[in-house]
């Protein structure tokens, strides 16, 4: 049924410019595709493509919008502050972060948000879980 779709993370931008701009100096990611008609901008990053268009109503979710997996969340949180991030801190019954990062029981993981408002995770899964992804992704590809 789904054989000949393709599916992509999808975030909005208040100022599409500015996202540009954030996505090359904070992610050092630079567009793949810009739809000139309509202005969307298509990225790549950990083999996901990510659609950012321009709306009015960007920022306004206050959840998690988009999600990354790392192999080494101090690295990437350093890289990531380094570029100016600012990671949030919660208190919240049943997640509690410490200098933005959250201790999952076996995983770890922090919170930003982009320079449009959409909240991002970025988490350290364990060894196993890591490598069932990487699986899962190869069994998807072939």
């Amino acid at each position: 049924m789904f054989e000949n779709l393709m599916a992509t993370a999808v975030l909005p931008a208040a100022d599409i410019g500015r996202a540009q701009k954030w996505w090359h100096d904070v992610l050092g990611r630079d567009p793949v595709y810009t739809d000139t008609e309509s202005g969307n901008v298509f990225y790549e990053i950990g083999g996901t493509v990510v659609l950012v268009y321009e709306t009015t109503f960007a920022g306004t979710a206050q959840n998690t919008a988009f999600n990354l997996v790392t192999d080494d969340l101090d690295r990437d949180m350093t890289a990531l502050r380094t570029n100016g991030v600012v990671f949030h801190d919660y208190d919240l019954p049943g997640l509690k972060t410490v200098d933005g990062v959250a201790d999952l029981g076996g995983e770890r993981g922090a919170w930003f948000s982009d320079s449009e408002g959409n909240i991002i995770a970025i988490g350290q899964v364990s060894a196993e879980m890591m490598e069932m992804a990487k699986k899962m992704r190869a069994g998807m590809a072939g």
